[in-house]
């Protein structure tokens, strides 16, 4: 048997007077910056241009953010987004939504795919493999934050967390690193299923995985979590829970599109852009 650990990490790496650097935000531009290095090498594979890269990251990180903090407030804290609405923007964003933050990257991606001409599945299947990764960062953030704890228990890995004062007495199950190493796995899992057909990948189906994965266990591991907000002691089922059953059909439907149009000719661009880029070399062929 092995005992308790003792959870006392300090959340700041270091501090210069009113400054200080937290491992959550290390580890939050840490998806970001590993991530782009991921999509670079997924572009150059299928011969996608690297220049699209640096609007695909920055879609991202304020698809993400505003997501995320838009999401935390509507869904846990509706009456401080009523009352002052620009706290969603305002640092230090103390506060952020998973399912938020989902919404968010599907509708930058939407918008991202229109303005380049490229197809919105081909792009959501592809940052999926980045976002599981993102994902288990983010969570190792809140393990090092000692927050999104889990519920009392007396399994041999359970955790102390001596700095959340609010859970400070009982050995818990550490959630955060549950989902972290879901996350995780779920990255190679991704990444593994792109590599063996990269363009051949039927539209949908990497983003549809995701989706179920992330979310579905989502819904177990909220079972060993503490609620975050006290009106979800009333409820049957967690926020967190709620929010995840759509987002899991949702993930359905992505993966019955996949299968039903898996012999169909897999796109890149929209007809448009590659009418475009076919005039273009024929102009060039003239010249």
């Amino acid at each position: 048997m092995f005992g308790y650990i003792i959870w006392d990490v300090n959340p700041e790496i270091f501090s210069i007077g009113s400054f200080s650097i937290r491992w959550y935000g290390l580890l939050f531009a840490s998806g970001f910056l590993v991530g782009q290095r991921i999509m670079t090498h997924v572009f150059r594979k299928e011969g996608i241009k690297e220049t699209l890269l640096d609007s695909l990251l920055l879609t991202m990180v304020i698809a993400t953010v505003l997501g995320a903090r838009f999401g935390h407030f509507l869904f846990y804290e509706p009456e401080v987004l009523l009352k002052n609405p620009l706290q969603v923007i305002t640092p230090p964003f103390a506060g952020l939504a998973s399912h938020g933050a989902a919404i968010g990257i599907l509708l930058g991606l939407f918008i991202y795919a229109r303005n380049k001409k490229m197809s919105f599945l081909w792009v959501c299947d592809r940052i999926v493999i980045v976002v599981a990764l993102a994902g288990c960062f983010i969570r190792l953030g809140n393990l090092m934050n000692s927050e999104i704890v889990g519920k009392v228990t007396d399994v041999p890995w359970a955790f102390v967390f001596t700095r959340n004062y609010e859970f400070t007495q009982y050995p818990r199950h550490p959630a955060q690193l549950y989902e972290a190493i879901a996350c995780l796995v779920l990255c190679f899992i991704l990444f593994r299923l792109w590599s063996q057909r990269k363009s051949q990948t039927p539209q949908g189906m990497l983003v549809g995985i995701f989706l179920i994965w992330v979310f579905g266990l989502r819904f177990v591991i909220e079972f060993f979590k503490e609620n975050q907000v006290a009106f979800e002691n009333e409820l049957a089922y967690n926020m967190g829970q709620i929010l995840s059953i759509p987002v899991v059909l949702l993930g359905v439907i992505f993966l019955i599109y996949a299968f039903r149009n898996k012999d169909k000719k897999q796109v890149t661009f929209t007809d448009s852009a590659a009418e475009e880029a076919n005039r273009a070399e024929s102009q060039v062929a003239k010249s």
